[in-house]
């Protein structure tokens, strides 16, 4: 059995007067109860924790050790209520939150700063992933909240929201020509290398976005590569491995060796946009999804 905060309370309030009358005063009550309830704290605890003799009244040894934390355990008790409305405003608690790589070129870092500022005493849990498996982890309540190219398969539109976040153009990614050439170019007039490209399966509007830009320039493309960050396409990009389509915000990502060009043909968009389970119904993720829209 451990003492509550009654006994603690008691206990501090003796120990800071080391005097039983005037702790009772303190304490609004007589002090016959007082010295009944510390003596039952302490065989609870089994040590005495006041020596008590004619010259007055001293804290034992366990007693001074004892004393830092009961006052510790009585601030932290205070503080509950104040804890209590802080997590039910969103202001403290934690969030987990998967994101696309393009996402770490355009909206993400901004964003994090400026939630960290309005939330400092949020747990954020971060991790990169691709589309699927962000749906899949939504589905099964592993992650509160992801960062995805949409759209939602027809299997999670009725357990998620989406909110649409940032809509760009896709761009050329070469690897480097003429230095510091960034002039739109026609696709048809691309170098004829591989393409390096999305896995349909991660993401099958991306993959479908891409392809139909060279479908529409009459260009059946060689897939050389396949992989699942943006990161690692572009650095396949600089190796020479092949060219690649990517969103605009990708240019962000500067790798010696790989040259970013507009296209002038007509090209998709790619939308980001955060995903979430409906039923969650945490004021951490009401708080960041608030902050988000009204970035938008």
């Amino acid at each position: 059995m451990s003492p509550d905060l009654r006994q603690l309370r008691y206990f501090v309030t003796v120990a800071e007067e080391l005097h039983f009358g005037r702790a009772a005063e303190r304490l609004h009550m007589t002090q016959p109860p007082l010295s009944h309830a510390i003596a039952a704290l302490e065989e609870l605890l089994g040590v005495a924790l006041f020596v008590r003799d004619r010259r007055g009244v001293a804290l034992t040894a366990p007693g001074a050790v004892l004393l830092p934390e009961a006052r510790r355990l009585l601030a932290a008790a205070a503080d509950l209520p104040a804890l209590a409305r802080r997590a039910a405003e969103g202001e403290k608690g934690r969030l987990s939150l998967s994101f696309v790589s393009s996402a770490d070129y355009s909206i993400l870092p901004d964003f994090l700063r400026k939630y960290r500022a309005r939330y400092p005493e949020v747990e954020l849990t971060l991790r990169e992933s691709t589309s699927d498996v962000q749906v899949d982890d939504l589905q099964h309540g592993r992650i509160d909240c992801g960062m995805l190219i949409p759209p939602l398969p027809a299997s999670a539109r009725d357990v998620l929201d989406y909110l649409p976040l940032l809509s760009e153009p896709l761009i050329l990614a070469t690897p480097a020509g003429t230095p510091g050439d960034t002039r739109p170019v026609w696709l048809k007039n691309a170098p004829r290398l591989p393409l390096i490209i999305f896995p349909r399966e991660a993401s099958p509007a991306l993959h479908d976005a891409i392809l139909s830009c060279f479908a529409a320039a009459g260009i059946t493309p060689t897939i050389g590569q396949q992989a699942l960050q943006m990161q690692t396409i572009v650095s396949l990009v600089s190796s020479g491995m092949g060219l690649a389509l990517v969103p605009h915000s990708v240019s962000n990502l500067m790798r010696r060796g790989v040259e970013y060009r507009p296209l002038r043909d007509p090209v998709p968009h790619v939308e980001t946009g955060i995903s979430w389970r409906r039923d969650n119904d945490s004021p951490v993720l009401k708080g960041f999804l608030d902050l988000l829209r009204k970035k938008r």
